[in-house]
This record gives C-alpha cells, structure tokens and sequence, in this order.
C-alpha cells in the first residue's frame, strides 16, 4: 500500500500544541515518539512495567521528539499534508510572536512529508523466520515456508500475526523444551498458557499428548491469532483460547501451568498459579532474565513451591517448580 507519512520534528513542550493543532484539522490519529516516555518508564513506577531495553532505546533518549502521522496517498490525503506543512508554519510564527509566552520554545517545528510503499518491506521480516527443530521432537514451520517431515516431528505451523511467539526465541523455547520433559514424566493431561500470544505453547501441549488445554491472555488481539493457529495446526477439540487474566474470573485447575512472561509478572502471578494446580503439579515460566533467576526461585518459594529444575540461554532462564505437597 502507498501511503503518506508526515514527521514533525518539535522538543518535549512542543508536542501538545502540535497535536492540538493537528486536531484543527480533523487529523486524531497521531503516533508521539518522545524520549521523555522512555525516561520515564525507566523510572519504573510498576515493577511489572518493563523488564529489558535494548541498548539502542537508552543510547537514543536525546533526539528530538516527533509526532508522526499515517495516511493512506489519495489527492484528499495530499492536500491534507500540505495543510499540515502550512499549519506548523504557521504554529511556528506564534511562537516566535510570544503567543504561547514568553521564551517559550517548541523545538524546531518543522514538518517532513514522506510518500511510501510498503509492499517492499512490510513482510520482509519473515524471511528470517524459517523451519526450526525447538525441542526433541518438535519443529516450529511458518505457515508461508514448505517443510519435509522425516516422520518423526510433531509440527506446529504458526503465524504470529500481531501477537508474540514463534519459538525461535530463546524464552519459547526453553518452555517447549520443558512441556515435552515434563508431560513425559509427571503423565500431565491438562495444561494452562498463561498470557497465549500466538498460542504456540498451548499448541505444543496438544500436539505433545494433553487431554485439555486452554491458553488466556489480557490481549484480545492475541487470543484471536491463537485460536486461528490452534485451528490451524487442528488441534480444536484439545485446546482453546480465551481472553482472561489469571488472578481473576478464571476457573481452571492444570497438572502444569506454563507462562512465558516476564520475571515481575511472574512473581504476581506465583500465588495465583498454585491455586490453578493440581496437587504435584508443575509451573513453567520464562521470559525471565538471568539476573533475575533468584528473585524469582525465592518468590515461588515463598508462595509453596519446589524448585524442579532451571535452564538458561542467552541472557533469558527458565524455571520448573512443583507444588509443594501439604504436610
């Protein structure tokens, strides 16, 4: 698709009349890329908020904000951007007048219009995305790439869509390869995936033997692409997908709980996941860094687990606890 991309480059006070000056011209739909953002999630006011930054993100904080907006190229959408061009010109002289006070300063207001097509590059990313062995015996194929079965793999054909998990992340399948070894051994018939994505995690569990899966995530989008690549990969009649946040309204009991999240949430989610298991059963998470393996075994301790087993790769570990029997 051809579309027109408009960059107004502005400072952190700047960003507020930009935007109400693109609502005089009927323009709501606006994307803010300010440093100040990051700084401020750094600051970390939920411990849950964010768990890594890539060094790219932090080495950027001192650009200059930009406000962007998206259209598709029509001659509307043209005459359109060249109103934008005239109205931050015009933004520009009132704040040179003293209009918005006195030394005020909104950056250097200048506006880029950019005319694109995507068609080159909106799919690109999937051509890194190929068939990959992630455990002993299952091989994670794109739907969009051919793939001959010696025979022996179970394969789960996947489309990420808008939602994460394809299984070559370290985190995924660190997980697949802990729901193969662990429903071998403790007989599991029911799993829960906690926080879906793509569903590829209630997938495998299928595919590796369970009676009954059911995967919840907050994100609805997500649950949508999960039960098309559930249907997908036919396994319908074993597991589900539903939205639902697991320490409310969600009425399910599972010889293994597994969640590939984050070491915050992981640790919210400690308490709530033993009163989903049954009795011996296991807790598998990931997405939890390294650095960060301690503080996470000491919670699931805390909250009447056994730790089973750990796994680390690349910066990421994942971790196997068991419900600690009553005494």
């Amino acid at each position: 698709m051809k579309y027109i991309e408009i960059k107004i480059t502005t400072n952190h006070a700047g960003t507020e009349a930009v935007a109400a000056a693109l609502l005089d011209l009927g323009i709501t739909d606006i994307a803010v890329d300010d440093p100040a953002d990051v700084e401020e999630i750094m600051e970390k006011k939920e411990g849950y908020e964010w768990d890594y930054i890539e060094d790219d993100v932090i080495t950027g904080l001192d650009r200059a904000p930009v406000v962007s907006v998206f259209m598709e190229d029509t001659p509307e959408s043209r005459e359109l951007a060249r109103a934008v061009e005239t109205k931050i010109r015009g933004l520009r002289d009132d704040v040179k007048k003293g209009v918005y006070g006195d030394g005020v300063t909104f950056g250097e207001l200048s506006a880029e219009v950019n005319f694109e097509d995507d068609s080159q590059w909106k799919d690109r990313w999937k051509e890194y995305f190929k068939p990959s062995a992630v455990s002993e015996s299952i091989v994670v194929k794109p739907t969009w790439e051919e793939y001959h079965n010696p025979g022996d793999k179970l394969v789960i054909e996947i489309d990420p869509g808008m939602a994460f998990g394809t299984g070559t992340h370290a985190t995924t399948s660190m997980c697949i390869r802990m729901l193969e070894k662990y429903m071998k051994k403790g007989g599991a018939e029911t799993v829960l995936d906690v926080g879906c994505g793509s569903g590829i995690l209630s997938i495998a569990a299928a595919k590796l033997g369970a009676r009954d899966v059911l995967g919840i995530d907050i994100d609805e989008t997500a649950v949508e692409v999960a039960k098309e690549n559930i249907a997908l990969n036919g396994v319908s009649d074993i597991a589900s997908a539903g939205a639902g946040d697991l320490t409310k309204g969600v009425d399910y009991r599972a010889d293994i709980v597994v969640a590939n999240l984050m070491a915050d949430l992981v640790i919210m989610l400690s308490k709530d996941a033993a009163k989903h298991m049954t009795c011996g059963g296991y807790f598998i998470s990931s997405g939890i860094l390294v650095e960060k393996e301690e503080t996470v075994k000491e919670k699931l301790e805390e909250e009447g687990f056994n730790i089973v087993e750990t796994a680390e790769e690349d910066e990421w570990c994942c971790i196997v606890a068991q419900v600690r029997p009553e005494e």
